[in-house]
């Protein structure tokens, strides 16, 4: 027999990605106080303002009961109705942080995020990747420049040119931003610059 979690659901052959399943986030949970025991709520998920799915969660020390429905492939609605284990782990200034343990079969990760499946459980028992890691290198480094930027006070778009250090910010962190942000814009080019010198074409071309 196995046990919660076991079975096909927790393997596949092709990597899905974090953005097309359902997560709850303890992080969240905890921002919102949601966290006490004895504490009863509903976590739901919405689209155009419907709501879509939902599940309650009945919180106790150390651990919460996950209570929901679920259907796969037309098959009849099941009900779940299981615990996830918690733990506290202390950070800088005297806070504490709360984890996950994922309560899919012989797991048991410390996580802070967890996905919908058969059960609720962790992205590497569910072979998630992240979506940015399907993005080619050019357009992970756009995005990541972009990211410095936004951080800058910058016009989003490295064709933009660069801006000043924002008023406030420490020389250090403006250097390190700056060389960072060159550094992917460089690397970006030069992705670019070689695609376009195997296909005979010039990369000034498409400017």
């Amino acid at each position: 027999m196995g046990g919660v979690g076991s079975g096909r659901h927790l393997r596949w052959d092709k990597k899905d990605v974090t953005e097309d399943y359902h997560s709850i986030d303890i992080r969240i949970w905890h921002r919102k106080k949601l966290l006490m025991p004895n504490n009863s709520f509903s976590w739901q998920w919405t689209r155009n303002g419907e709501v879509t799915s939902s599940i309650g969660v009945k919180v106790e020390v150390n651990k919460v009961y996950l209570n929901y429905r679920k259907r796969t492939h037309g098959e009849d609605w099941t009900d779940k109705n299981y615990p996830v284990y918690i733990t506290w782990t202390s950070c800088n200034y005297g806070n504490k942080r709360p984890w996950f343990f994922c309560p899919a079969q012989n797991c048991g990760r410390r996580v802070a995020i967890l996905y919908s499946g058969n059960i609720y459980a962790c992205r590497h028992c569910y072979r998630l990747a992240y979506g940015c890691q399907r993005e080619s290198f050019p357009f992970r480094a756009s995005r990541q420049a972009d990211k410095i930027r936004d951080k800058l006070g910058w016009e989003p778009g490295c064709l933009n040119g660069c801006g000043p250090k924002p008023k406030g910010m420490h020389k250090k962190t403006f250097k390190r931003l700056f060389n960072r942000h060159n550094l992917l814009v460089t690397q970006g080019m030069a992705w670019f610059g070689d695609r376009f010198n195997m296909l005979g074409e010039s990369y000034e071309d498409w400017l």
